[in-house]
């Protein structure tokens, strides 16, 4: 469960990690007043995506008036797809330096670990390896201070900074440990004229621990409307920023799809995991989950098991009538009822494929080609 910055940020100050003044709005109503009271300030819409300082999702206010004309905008506006309901507004600090901290856990090695770099910022992405420091920590003895003192040493920082730096990796390792987290970020940690600062915050708390934080930390629902709607009939399903559609019977399957569509030269709308055995309603009801969605193309890879084959195509055939499909779409049939759906899809004209790798590259061709029918897959 992912929470917004505002509620990492005050779960920050509660267990002493300094944070900048802020208060959080949902209106224009006392903007005005804060604004005059902290000077300048930082505007920053509250959304679940990164990359919003890039998106335009954070604006700068000197004046009351001019304040309240951005927290409309922010309001009125969506970040990464994600309409901004919250604004959190704080004092403009003085920044000497950014660094960038971190704790999380290797699931390759099945430890914590704790990320440092003097390279913080909106690009930490692009931050080469070699200039993150990583610390594993052992959990029977937590994070140490002399640990922390070689983390600033490798950082370079000496005297305050050093000192404040190591105080809040300190605390944050407690966050970290006290919520059950999977993350806790500050990009920036902030240095300014007086203290180190986290001037943004990151936190992900474990699902499965989530209920014993509550009220304390609000539970977060992450899910888009279509995902909520997904969910609702069972389907695994997450919203991508790509343009081909993809229904799969299967994680592994659908992740594998996603792969090969990035693999040659395109991306996908969605993962979608229709499930291992769903029937020919289900599959129409997913069907029509995925065209919601708008994507250029549509790629149906099914590897029939419990799932089978002439449900899918009955399920297709369903909702291209229903629909009058006009995008392209490629259809990969292999398993159970095999020949039987092969012959349903022919009936209409449309051809399956055998090989996944076919599939992916025809609808690729298609997309690069600019068809607008539904194709022989």
């Amino acid at each position: 469960m992912k929470l917004y910055e505002y509620m990492a940020k005050e779960i920050f100050r509660r267990n002493g990690i300094p944070v900048p003044m802020g208060a959080v709005f949902t209106g224009v109503d006392g903007v005005a007043a804060f604004q005059e009271k902290t000077g300048s300030v930082a505007i920053k819409s509250q959304v679940l995506s990164g990359g919003r300082g890039k998106a335009g999702g954070i604006k700068f206010a000197t004046e009351p008036q001019d304040a309240i004309s951005k927290v409309q905008e922010l309001l009125a506006s969506k970040i990464k797809g994600c309409q901004v309901e919250t604004v959190l507004i704080e004092e403009k600090v003085t920044i000497e330096r950014e660094l960038y901290l971190a704790i999380t856990v290797d699931g390759s090695k099945r430890q914590i670990v704790l990320l440092a770099s003097v390279a913080g910022g909106m690009d930490i992405e692009q931050v080469p390896e070699e200039q993150v420091i990583k610390r594993f920590i052992d959990i029977t003895i937590g994070l140490q201070p002399y640990a922390t003192r070689e983390i600033t040493r490798q950082m370079g920082l000496k005297g305050r900074e050093a000192k404040q730096t190591e105080e809040v990796m300190l605390k944050l390792y407690q966050v970290f440990r006290k919520y059950d987290a999977e993350l806790v970020e500050i990009n920036p940690l902030v240095v300014t004229p007086s203290q180190v600062l986290a001037a943004d915050g990151k936190m992900t708390v474990d699902d499965e621990a989530a209920y014993r934080f509550l009220p304390e930390v609000p539970y977060v629902e992450e899910k888009t409307a279509v995902e909520k709607k997904a969910d609702d009939l069972g389907i695994s399903y997450v919203e991508l920023d790509g343009e081909v559609g993809v229904m799969a019977n299967g994680a592994g399957i659908t992740m594998a799809t996603l792969d090969l569509l990035q693999h040659f030269g395109s991306s996908a709308r969605n993962f979608m995991d229709a499930g291992g055995g769903s029937s020919e309603k289900a599959t129409a009801a997913a069907l029509e989950i995925l065209l919601s969605t708008n994507p250029k193309a549509l790629l149906i890879n099914i590897f029939g098991g419990i799932t089978r084959c002439d449900d899918v195509a009955r399920a297709f055939v369903q909702v291209k009538k229903a629909l009058d499909l006009k995008l392209p779409v490629v259809i990969r049939l292999v398993g159970t009822n095999e020949d039987l759906g092969t012959a349903i899809l022919r009936e209409q004209g449309i051809e399956s494929f055998k090989s996944v790798e076919e599939a992916v590259t025809k609808v690729i061709s298609l997309l690069k080609g600019g068809g607008t029918d539904v194709h022989n897959s």
